[in-house]
């Protein structure tokens, strides 16, 4: 699915999805990913554990554009449960945690960049 927006210069924007990974800011990634505000990585792993999403926690105190606040995780097509053990983490960490599918955290991030929000997303190809 195609997606546009305009946000700030500098912002990273998921501009497509798809099943084989996704296009944040005119880059190709295979597989899944993590969007920061003001860089995009390969989600080595895709696990939705504390270790898995350790990149989270240890760079979005430090994102340019001021620290994560909000981690939108896109599970693919369906829903799956999170666990407690991530949640705690990420909340000691000062991260709220928003589970959806893939096609909603794309486009609630999108969004929430266009505002100038505090927002990451952690997701999987659909």
């Amino acid at each position: 699915m195609e997606l546009t927006q305009i946000v700030q210069p500098g912002r990273q924007i998921i501009e497509r999805y798809g099943p084989g990974g996704f296009r944040v800011s005119g880059v190709v990634y295979r597989g899944p990913v993590l969007v920061f505000p003001d860089r995009t990585i390969e989600w080595i792993g895709a696990a939705m554990t504390v270790a898995g999403l350790a990149p989270i926690v240890e760079h979005g105190p430090i994102v340019e554009h001021g620290g994560i606040e909000l981690l939108l995780l896109g599970l693919g097509r369906h829903m799956q449960p999170v666990g407690a053990a991530l949640r705690t983490v990420l909340k000691a960490a000062g991260i709220a945690l928003e589970p959806m599918d893939t096609g909603a955290a794309c486009r609630t991030y999108n969004l929430l960049i266009g505002e100038d929000r505090r927002v990451a997303a952690a997701l999987l190809p659909v």
